[in-house]
């Protein structure tokens, strides 16, 4: 068994990645703040709440828990708010992200998965993006990212950290088992909103962006679903484990949806309609993302189980359901709380 410190690990993705860890017989140690996490979803390992900066309590909580490797999700993670905000971004994922490397440094933890994204990218040269895709970001958000990205490299070279980086299209969808799902506050993803304007909780959708040179004028995007991001996070990390190089690699479906077909999806499922409200393009948005994802296939044998939208889509409808009807349902206590900062 191997002690994987998770840090963000109380958030969406990151507490799909804590259950596929358990599953593996691997011990998720979640590290959370929980200002956007949630203590309910933390159900597979102990949770220690605090901050990256808090370099003490990082360092005593590898130490505690004898951790030997990071899965790093921990992030501020909207691109439209890192455009007018881009101090908190560059503060909490780049700063923040620094703490957590010179800890690991000082306590002799020398690999970690980064949890990256496909704002690295910025504006699409060609259709489907390879790693190989020159990496210049439209936001805040996807600078931050790369930056990071360019860190571990640097402390590759001068102290041999090993690290995966894994750059993410969409992420959606939710836990088959119904354990865990998507509940952000603010919600800013397309699947769940659409769930919201359809069910009367708003009242309309609102695209944003519809004179793209798209099909019918929408961005478009590449849809995975949670639990196969979470499946490919625990691949990278026994990748690591095996003494394998550091590489960057693209998680993706291959096949991109417009915000108009994704619509469309979602009132299949439902059987219900989605108002909606057109609305100017979002800055630093891309017109459309799509990955290339063969290196994910060669490299950590991973292909996406669930690749079908309408499945996603149902998964996510599921768990939307239940928790709009009783949101305590899938909440219960974290277990080994061992401080709060």
């Amino acid at each position: 068994m191997t002690r994987i410190l998770v840090t963000g690990g109380a958030g969406y993705i990151g507490s799909h990645t804590a259950k596929a860890l358990a599953r593996a017989g691997h011990e998720p140690i979640v590290y959370d703040n929980l200002s956007t996490g949630h203590e309910w979803a933390v159900k597979w390992g102990p949770l220690v709440v605090g901050d990256l900066g808090d370099r003490e309590l990082l360092a005593s909580t590898i130490a505690a828990y004898q951790v030997e490797a990071v899965i790093h999700f921990a992030a501020s993670a909207y691109v439209g708010e890192s455009v007018l905000q881009p101090r908190m971004y560059y503060r909490n994922n780049i700063c923040n992200t620094m703490s957590l490397l010179e800890v690991m440094l000082e306590t002799g933890v020398n690999d970690i998965v980064f949890s990256s994204s496909c704002a690295t990218y910025g504006e699409p040269q060609s259709i489907p993006i390879s790693e190989h895709h020159p990496q210049e970001p439209l936001s805040p958000y996807g600078e931050s990212k790369h930056f990071v990205e360019r860190m571990l490299r640097s402390y590759e070279r001068a102290y041999q950290l090993k690290w995966v980086s894994l750059r993410y299209f969409n992420a959606a969808g939710a836990d088959h088992d119904g354990d865990i799902g998507e509940v952000h506050d603010p919600e800013t993803h397309l699947i769940p909103l659409a769930f919201q304007a359809a069910s009367g909780q708003r009242d309309a959708l609102e695209i944003f962006g519809t004179d793209y040179a798209s099909p019918d004028g929408t961005a478009i995007r590449d849809y995975i679903h949670v639990s196969d991001l979470a499946a490919a996070h625990v691949s990278a990390a026994d990748y690591l484990r095996d003494g394998n190089e550091s590489v960057a690699i693209n998680l993706g479906n291959g096949a991109g949806y417009s915000v108009r077909e994704v619509i469309a999806s979602v009132e299949d499922v439902t059987h219900l309609s989605v108002p909606i409200v057109q609305a100017p393009r979002r800055p630093g948005d891309a017109p459309a993302l799509v990955a290339n994802a063969d290196r994910a296939r060669s490299v950590l044998g991973w292909t996406p189980s669930h690749p079908d939208l309408q499945g996603i889509i149902t998964s996510a409808w599921k768990w939307f359901s239940a928790w709009s009807t009783n949101p305590c349902a899938a909440a219960y206590p974290a277990t080994g709380v061992v401080a709060s900062h």
